[in-house]
């Protein structure tokens, strides 16, 4: 995000003229609160089959939520290893998807110096608790400046390790990352974690054996991706990205297909960011953005919904997301054709400011706030 916790100086949050209005017919929604008193909840996900909630906590924990109750001890704690505070902190977790195998779980995190860390870590020998001491540090980067880190890790269908990385930060990319093939910033990233020591680079990444380019590439172009998910139904990738004044945006793309370029920082979501090099060649337009005209400012990307609420039916293969300013929630659908429909502000009572999105084992939708609690999307009585 631009920052979950900037100050309202910075926020300059404005407003947006793409006013999204429900149809008729549509599903009424409600959302309910799971737990409260958390601290700057930034991410929430289980392991497949698994019943029980992971929270992310931005200064270095991760809280479980077993039968509807926050368990007291964190399931993980390295807030000793965490800078946190801005856009800083623990800010993604990852399960992989053999853990119930093999016990393994990756984070991504601003270490003391400011810099990225993606560690594997194991579960003990008690479910609820990690083992601190196994930690293995998988990829580290170098961040410029305190904002734009990204943050998110994920397995694909393909069982891939992704993790999304900012343009590193200030503002307008003053070092041109995020159209420099040469560096990670920027960068959706695409990681075997299986097939190497700390990892492999798949051999069908997009710029393997490029000539300057790292190979661990996925997609470019990006500003600061906050979030990013994959619709494994329809073949889908959808990635989130801040804009630096002007446009959110949301990109969507199949799975199957890297080496996109976003547009980042000659573009801001469908508008030219420099009009002395507004050259669109090659670039992947968003389907979706809009502005800042009802006091948005910075988009909090969501999921596809494949939940199986029977109150939620006519709402399977709608995309979920918010804005950190503006609070409201909101969906569209992208049709087989990439056409966008179904845009719509669904009416659910204030958010408070929305920090992030998370989806459980059955497909249940969370919405994450930063006023301390974890709200299910329910279909209303």
């Amino acid at each position: 995000m631009r920052s979950f916790l900037l100050a309202a100086t910075l926020l300059a949050c404005h407003g947006s003229g793409d006013e999204p209005t429900p149809p008729s017919g549509a599903p009424a929604l409600r959302v309910r609160p799971v737990v409260s008193g958390l601290e700057s909840p930034l991410f929430l996900t289980a392991p497949a089959g698994d019943a029980r909630l992971f929270v992310v906590e931005q200064p270095g924990r991760i809280r479980v939520v077993e039968n509807g109750q926050l368990r007291a001890a964190p399931f993980l704690d390295i807030t000793a290893k965490v800078a946190s505070g801005g856009e800083r902190g623990l800010l993604g977790l990852a399960f992989h998807p053999r853990y119930a195998q093999n016990g393994w779980f990756y984070v991504d995190y601003t270490d003391r110096d400011g810099d990225t860390r993606v560690e594997r870590y194991r579960v003990s020998a008690d479910r609820n608790v990690a083992d601190p001491a196994s930690a293995t540090l998988v990829l580290a980067v170098d961040q410029p400046y305190a904002n734009h880190n990204g943050g998110q890790v994920s397995f694909g269908p393909d069982g891939r390790l992704y993790v999304a990385l900012g343009d590193g930060g200030s503002g307008g990319d003053p070092q041109g990352n995020g159209q420099s093939l040469g560096t990670l910033l920027g960068k959706l990233l695409r990681l075997d974690v299986d097939g190497g020591t700390p990892y492999a680079i798949p051999s069908d990444n997009p710029f393997v054996g490029r000539p300057g380019a790292r190979g661990e590439i996925w997609a470019y172009g990006l500003r600061n991706p906050w979030r990013f998910a994959f619709d494994g139904p329809a073949g889908r990738l959808y990635i989130a990205d801040v804009g630096q004044g002007a446009r959110e945006e949301i990109d969507v793309a199949p799975i199957a297909t890297g080496g996109l370029n976003y547009g980042w920082n000659r573009m801001e979501g469908t508008r030219c960011y420099r009009a002395e090099s507004c050259d669109r060649t090659g670039l992947t337009a968003p389907v979706f953005d809009y502005g800042h005209d009802d006091g948005a400012c910075s988009i909090v990307g969501g999921y596809v919904y494949r939940g199986d609420d029977a109150a939620l039916a006519p709402l399977v293969g709608h995309y979920f997301y918010s804005d950190y300013c503006a609070g409201w929630l909101r969906s569209l659908r992208v049709a087989a054709d990439g056409t966008v429909t179904d845009v719509r502000e669904w009416d659910v009572g204030p958010l408070g400011q929305v920090l992030s999105f998370g989806v459980d084992a059955a497909g249940r939708l969370y919405v994450l706030s930063a006023n301390g609690t974890v709200y299910a999307v329910d279909g209303a009585a």
